[in-house]
């Protein structure tokens, strides 16, 4: 079986970060994506949808970090289904896309002087909290001509 979702678009709203009681992070957004398409009577139509996405541990402080509502990202992650009991006492269930690998996009202005990529399974690290762990970013001087992209 494969289960692989690939989604470019902007995050439709802030990222909410909590923590479990075991000290692992969970931050939940949505991702806008649009569709362009040519209607039969030959008008272009622009459809957008909204993803409701999930990033964990590290990938999670580091999204709740770096982005905003209308930063461009590039995930790759895969398909979930959430099930609860709502207050009604009816259940509920939604498809969600629990992120494995983030990719900032749009430069200085849309993710806040980032432009990188994050494989939360490249590492396993334990690593504190964001509160409680001041990070900087080092400057790097680099020519735009010298970018292979």
């Amino acid at each position: 079986m494969f289960n692989k979702v690939i989604l470019a678009g902007n995050l439709a709203r802030d990222i909410e970060i909590r923590y479990l009681q075991s000290g692992t992070a969970v931050a939940t957004t949505a991702i806008a994506v649009n569709r362009k398409y040519k209607a039969q009577s030959g008008e272009m139509k622009d459809e957008t949808m909204f993803i409701d996405i999930t990033f964990w541990g590290r990938t999670a402080e580091i999204a709740n970090q770096y982005l905003r509502k209308g930063s461009q990202v590039l995930i790759e992650g895969r398909l979930t289904l959430e099930q609860w009991t709502a207050t009604d006492g009816s259940k509920r269930s939604k498809h969600t896309v629990a992120v494995e690998s983030l990719q900032m996009l749009g430069g200085k202005e849309a993710s806040q002087g980032t432009n990188s990529s994050y494989n939360g399974a490249a590492t396993q690290q334990n690593i504190a909290p964001a509160q409680q762990q001041e990070q900087t970013i080092p400057e790097i001087d680099i020519n735009d001509d010298e970018i292979p992209f």
